[in-house]
């Protein structure tokens, strides 16, 4: 099951309650126990946390809900994790702990430090693994918020990254974005995530060591090393690589760092097959970019790894039994669904 500590909703309550609203209520709707939110002994379902995220902010009528719970919380609510990654050598060094430990955190979300076609540029990714993906973009916007709170934790509190990266469009104007991360964002990307510098990746920290080797003592023995099914890591190369149009066997397996056989054997142990978890995640892909944004059809073939608009034509006839643009205008024509 898809689940998270109950400390991603830290502060939940105090934050709704500042805006007027009733958490018991939103959490009874969303099946999350109310005792549940901020412990870090309780595990709460992500997708449902996800989805509550978004009924909040649209029944509180507060689009930057997300961002302005993340001013409310820190490392703290990942525990072990984060007392690791706080006391470790430098900031690369807490990246490192965060990447190989947030399954100790949640078991769906994965964060990597990646590299940049500017080697002094790298960045930090994180993704929700949620299948079918439920809407996220409060979710994701919160953990964007609490990166930077670290970032600033680690480096200052006037620190400010190279760029921020949403995989949505903007739910606010993009100059509370440029006032909110201090660096300008980009929208609708791949994976969300921030452009760093490798001198603030190479900063060291004030590292208490007895405290760090025992959070990673524990992490290694409790949690171990969390890997996600084949199956679910294709998925997400595919995801970031689509705009690249590289998305074919031999390329993902080369990211697996695989043979092409090997990685189609492991895709069959788990009953699936290469060509439909591309299809699959490009479907979802269009399917976002088609009802949660206003992209022209041309940027989202880009977006999509299509060379021609015909292709998506086809596709989208092939999924949703119609045009690109007749999909697009049942966001207008239907009602959201409960």
């Amino acid at each position: 099951m898809a689940v998270i500590r109950g400390t991603a909703l830290t502060n939940f309550h105090q934050l709704v309650a500042e805006l007027g609203g009733d958490s018991h209520a939103l959490l009874a709707d969303a099946h999350i126990p109310y005792d549940d939110v901020g412990r870090q002994d309780r595990f709460i379902s992500l997708p449902n946390g996800a989805q509550m995220l978004e009924d909040t902010a649209a029944t509180l009528e507060t689009p930057d809900f997300g961002r302005r719970l993340a001013l409310l919380q820190g490392i703290d609510i990942l525990g072990p994790v984060g007392l690791a990654g706080r006391n470790a050598a430098t900031v690369a060094d807490a990246f490192m702990i965060f990447e190989k430990f947030m399954a100790a955190y949640s078991p769906s979300i994965t964060a990597r430090v990646t590299p940049h076609l500017d080697p002094e540029l790298p960045r930090f990714e994180f993704e929700f693994l949620l299948d079918p993906s439920p809407p996220q973009a409060q979710a994701i916007e919160l953990s964007l918020g609490v990166t930077l709170r670290v970032l600033r934790l680690f480096l200052g509190a006037a620190y400010r990254p190279v760029a921020v990266h949403l995989p949505h469009t903007a739910l606010a104007p993009a100059d509370d974005y440029q006032s909110y991360f201090g660096c300008p964002p980009r929208f609708f990307e791949p994976v969300a995530g921030f452009t760093l510098r490798t001198t603030d990746l190479q900063r060291p920290l004030p590292a208490d060591q007895l405290a760090h080797q025992t959070a990673v003592d524990y992490l290694a023995q409790v949690m171990g090393e969390f890997n996600p099914a084949t199956s679910q890591l294709v998925r997400t190369l595919v995801r970031q690589l689509l705009p690249t149009g590289a998305i074919g066997l031999a390329d993902i397996a080369r990211h697996i760092a695989l043979h092409p056989k090997a990685l189609q054997r492991r895709l069959r142990a788990e009953n699936a097959t290469f060509a439909d978890l591309v299809d699959q995640t490009r479907r979802e892909a269009a399917q976002r970019l088609l009802l949660d944004t206003d992209l022209a059809l041309d940027q989202l073939c880009r977006q999509l790894g299509y060379a021609e608009q015909s292709v998506l034509t086809r596709s989208c006839k092939r999924w949703f039994g119609t045009t690109p643009t007749a999909y697009r205008n049942t966001r207008i024509a239907s009602p959201p669904q409960p």
